[in-house]
């Protein structure tokens, strides 16, 4: 079975971890494709000098599924300290040095991926410098991924109307296409909605691959709201949500948590504005979709994630049924 996950940021990330377990059995391969127009922190400012696409996402990908030492691991994610430096992840740096000698974004992440061995391949939704638009229910149009969050943040009580990409007509890397076009399953999520999972289908040659792919599609639910994008989002406003900008009709399958975190933490969450997004799942049932609600959360960490055994399983579960028992 071939899998392609869409998204990016900490959530795609964990779900690797967790599907890496399973290349060489059940999956035969496994293929990350990753948004590129982060604007913050360490990716922000390599991008404003070198005009590049976002690492940062692809740097997590790349230390998610790799089989290295763990030293190495950790030196991909290591932020250094200090004057100049300071925020700097070495990842984000070694891709951008790579890319700058290569003269190629693709190479880079190629050669970056064997040094650490990455038990999959990630591509970037495009290799062209993008960035987010977002327009507001105010009418107010906000340029950059990090400033459409802090803007919805700021205001609190607006909502994103609209969002695309600039340039408009960025191309996905063909060897993307070919991925999704090859895929039996196909994974959107978890991850922030507006800025981390949507982006990669307003590539428009990724959002027609995807539409035409006969891969099961299956789509994950985030575990909190998130603010300035998700205020009061229910799972079936998520699903909701995803469809419209997204441009796909449906998908087959979504993934909702229904456990909800210890007081302690979840009290920890609320004074931050987020909440556990609500399992509507009946109003997700009536769009003719199957549901799969499940505690995905655990009880390892002190946030609230995803356990990234706990989803993979579950996916696992759903592709016997669904995918592999028609292969």
């Amino acid at each position: 079975m071939n899998v392609v996950a869409v998204g990016g940021g900490t959530g795609l990330s964990t779900l690797l971890k967790g599907l890496k377990k399973h290349v060489g059995r059940d999956i035969d391969k496994l293929c990350a494709i990753v948004t590129v127009a982060d604007s913050g922190g360490s990716t922000g400012r390599l991008r404003s000098i070198y005009d590049i696409p976002a690492p940062g996402d692809i740097r997590n990908c790349i230390s998610a599924l790799s089989e290295s030492e763990d030293i190495l691991q950790k030196l991909f994610s290591y932020r250094f300290k200090g004057e100049g430096l300071e925020g700097h992840a070495f990842g984000n740096l070694f891709l951008t040095a790579l890319t700058d000698i290569t003269g190629s974004f693709l190479e880079a992440i190629k050669l970056s991926s064997e040094i650490l061995r990455t038990k999959g391949e990630i591509l970037p939704s495009t290799v062209q410098s993008v960035h987010l638009v977002a327009r507001f229910s105010d009418g107010e149009e906000v340029l950059g991924e990090e400033r459409i969050t802090e803007y919805g943040k700021d205001k609190k009580d607006v909502s994103i109307e609209d969002i695309w990409i600039e340039p408009k007509d960025a191309k996905a890397p063909i060897d993307a296409l070919a991925e999704i076009e090859s895929a039996d399953l196909i994974v959107f999520g978890p991850g922030s909605l507006f800025t981390s999972i949507i982006p990669n289908l307003l590539i428009q040659d990724i959002r027609d691959s995807i539409r035409h792919s006969k891969a099961y599609k299956i789509f994950i639910v985030n575990a909190m709201t998130q603010p300035g994008e998700t205020d009061e989002f229910t799972a079936d406003k998520h699903v909701e949500t995803f469809l419209r900008f997204s441009g796909l009709e449906k998908v087959d399958a979504v993934v909702v948590n229904t456990r909800m975190p210890p007081v302690e933490i979840l009290n920890r969450y609320l004074n931050q504005g987020q909440e556990p997004v609500t399992p509507d799942i009946g109003k997700i049932a009536r769009r003719g979709i199957s549901v799969y609600a499940e505690d995905l959360i655990g009880d390892k960490s002190d946030y609230v994630r995803h356990d990234p055994d706990i989803l993979a399983d579950l996916l696992l579960r759903i592709a016997n049924n669904e995918v592999l028992s028609k292969l």
